[in-house]
């Protein structure tokens, strides 16, 4: 998440499959993307754009009601086939490389490093900016000229 004229920040929540069960999805749902949009404007005090991919679920029916409901919430939809305009796969890179070789004998031990990393790298200085910047959006805010 970016605010004009202030760091960038990064905003997240792990979520934890614990195995197959019918029906459950394995990964976020439209509820659990509404709550961490919900944690964010919390947590940066004002109004927020989010510019998302086309995962399936970012361009549901369901997604789309909570993201209308709040007036707070600006949406802006990458067009689809762009990778290059995603740090997704930036921040993955910075995450693995760290947990590669270490043997983890506990999903509460994979987690507690998972989340140790990810508080790290929330502080490392430039490595937000670095990753946002090699999308090539620009979100630094306009002057109205005439």
């Amino acid at each position: 998440m970016h605010q004009a004229r202030h760091r960038p920040r990064l905003i997240y929540r792990i979520h934890l499959d614990h195995g197959p069960a019918k029906g459950r999805r394995k990964g976020f749902t439209e509820t659990d993307y509404a709550d961490l949009l919900d944690a964010a404007h919390q947590q940066l005090g004002g109004p927020i754009v989010v510019v998302w991919g086309n995962l399936n679920t970012h361009v549901s029916h369901r997604m789309r009601q909570p993201v209308d409901a709040q007036l707070w919430r600006t949406v802006y939809q990458l067009p689809p086939c762009v990778p290059e305009f995603t740090s997704v796969e930036g921040f993955w890179s910075h995450l693995k490389r760290p947990l590669a070789n270490l043997t983890k004998h506990s999903l509460d031990q994979l987690t507690t490093l998972v989340t140790t990393w990810l508080k790290r790298m929330h502080y490392w200085p430039g490595l937000i900016d670095g990753l946002i910047a090699n999308t090539g959006l620009d979100f630094q805010p306009r002057s109205l000229s005439h």
